[in-house]
């Protein structure tokens, strides 16, 4: 995904409820939300590299990914595919476990990514970017990731925490949608210096990016109730922000 905010709440009756746009080409082969064919998980996919950006499983475990859009941090030679650590997470016994190993050992195979991981107990966030990599217990409250790290105050991530923030839980998701949708590009002297350009630094500043060959594909609503059951809600966009459906699931069923 390219934008994401989501509200910590354990022990509450819903631990996690998350929001966020995934930005790509258009013509990179996407599936739709829905259950995986060779492995019990459930999410969008992508069809080139075989990974993706937010997925479940039927254990109540979910994980989200965002790259790093950092000119000054090199991406390794061969590097694998960022959405395989979704996969590799949800797929594994011990999730606490598997991400202390890739925090340890093998995050720096990787281009720079953000990787959310949440069951109803536990929220993990591992950051790779130019300072190193680092994995934290993410702290209870309304947060927001974009590709930088965990709350860096970027106009559009600011905005679409803002709409999260100010939401009850029966309006949380219609607060989400407006500001998720909001195609307007940020004021020149709010955008980020991220090393490409200030041309591209316009158009990603939009929380809903409109091209004819580059935009959102989809917007995506989760929640994860304490009993570990994940509902997750997708819309689909195509070239120059064209509605193309919306479906919802439940994790495991």
């Amino acid at each position: 995904m390219c934008l994401i905010t989501f509200t910590w709440s354990p022990g509450s009756r819903y631990p996690l409820r998350l929001a966020g746009n995934r930005d790509e080409f258009h013509a990179r082969p996407t599936a739709p939300l829905g259950a995986w064919h060779d492995l019990p998980l459930w999410g969008g996919r992508d069809l080139e590299a075989g990974g993706t950006w937010l997925a479940a499983n039927r254990h109540g475990v979910v994980a989200a990914l965002t790259n790093v859009r950092d000119t000054s941090l090199a991406t390794p030679p061969n590097a694998p595919s960022r959405g395989e650590l979704v996969a590799g997470v949800l797929t594994s016994d011990d999730p606490a476990g598997w991400l202390d190993a890739l925090a340890s050992h093998h995050a720096e195979r990787y281009a720079g990514f953000n990787l959310l991981v949440a069951t109803p107990h536990q929220c993990w966030h591992l950051h790779r970017g130019s300072k190193g990599v680092t994995l934290a217990s993410v702290s209870p409250g309304v947060h927001g990731l974009s590709n930088a790290s965990l709350n860096t105050p970027w106009p559009k991530l600011q905005a679409v925490r803002s709409a999260l923030e100010q939401s009850s839980d029966t309006t949380w998701r219609r607060h989400t949608r407006h500001a998720l949708h909001n195609a307007a590009l940020a004021d020149d002297h709010q955008l980020p210096d991220t090393g490409v350009g200030l041309t591209l630094e316009r158009q990603l500043s939009a929380a809903f990016i409109v091209g004819e060959q580059y935009g959102t594909r989809a917007t995506t609503w989760l929640t994860l109730n304490q009993e570990g059951h994940v509902t997750l809600t997708e819309q689909r966009f195509g070239p120059l922000g064209r509605f193309k459906g919306e479906n919802t699931l439940v994790a495991g069923r």
